[in-house]
């Protein structure tokens, strides 16, 4: 994976930041800093730690800023993300949550959300339909809503949605209920064993010592287990289902489709970026 970047920030670079906590697993800063250099555009990407309660201020404060070009967003900042944008995206809006943020030339800030497209298209790049099929997704955070919206959005059947917080499950799917009405529901865990696709979309396999975020007993043959996990590439989910013969889908595979996207979202002009999914190794269904 390449580094690289502009030689030396000035005066006239164009800043865009990722906040998180944690933020040390996320690889969006080198892989668009790649893009920025091919491209010969003078701009970085930096990633910033913040807490929750810090977040509102930061954003603020680096909106402020005119050569902020924009904004990314991981774990648990996407819904507050959303708070600061004048527009809002159709994923973004159904999601209840941004994972981007852009600076509009008037001045005003537009905002999407880019995981579940990034997550469909993956799962697309590697042979795999979502249209028909029956969806269980662990985690109705950020990333959660965004890939339960864009799965519907992508023509699934139904997505079945689990989440510690049964109020942000219900919210997520009376949301989702005014575009797909019908398709989502809230369940207890376990409901997912006789589903085509289980997504891990929680902060468990972050840590070595995390245990699993689902079951694997009993899970239907063909299933696949989909991990939005980047960091370890391998996490326990994803080692324990091949184990048992599960066809998988690693976190990577989500981040890579959304790097072009990020591009384009942000206006930042370069002809090879056609070929920037290629480019990165995406991982995709593991035998």
């Amino acid at each position: 994976m390449t580094r690289a970047m502009i030689d030396a920030p000035d005066g006239r670079t164009q800043v865009f930041v990722i906040i998180g906590d944690p933020v040390a697993q996320v690889q969006a800063p080198q892989l668009m800093n790649a893009v920025f250099a091919r491209a010969g555009n003078n701009a970085v990407m930096v990633p910033m730690q913040v807490s929750a309660g810090h977040a509102p201020a930061l954003i603020r404060s680096l909106k402020s800023a005119g050569n902020v070009g924009g904004f990314l967003a991981t774990i648990p900042h996407k819904f507050e993300l959303l708070s600061h944008a004048d527009h809002v995206g159709a994923v973004a809006e159904a999601a209840g949550c941004a994972n981007a943020l852009r600076r509009n030339a008037d001045g005003s800030w537009s905002a999407e959300n880019f995981d579940g497209i990034g997550f469909v298209t993956g799962m697309r790049e590697a042979g795999y339909s979502v249209a028909g099929k029956t969806i269980a997704i662990y985690g109705a955070g950020g990333a959660g809503s965004s890939i339960a919206a864009a799965l519907l959005d992508a023509g699934a059947a139904s997505v079945r949605i689990s989440d510690i917080s049964k109020p942000r499950c219900e919210q997520l799917c009376a949301r989702l209920e005014r575009h797909w009405p019908g398709r989502s529901t809230t369940v207890a865990a376990g409901r997912h064993l006789d589903a085509d696709v289980v997504v891990n979309a929680t902060p468990m396999g972050l840590s070595a010592e995390d245990p699993l975020p689902f079951t694997l007993d009993g899970l239907r043959p063909d299933a696949v287990v989909a991990e939005i996990i980047m960091k370890p590439a391998e996490t326990r989910l994803l080692r324990e289902a091949k184990a048992f013969g599960f066809r998988t889908q690693p976190g990577f595979a989500m981040l890579a489709p959304q790097i072009d996207l990020y591009r384009q979202f942000f206006r930042i002009s370069d002809s090879t970026a056609g070929n920037a999914s290629k480019a990165i190794s995406s991982g995709g269904f593991e035998p």
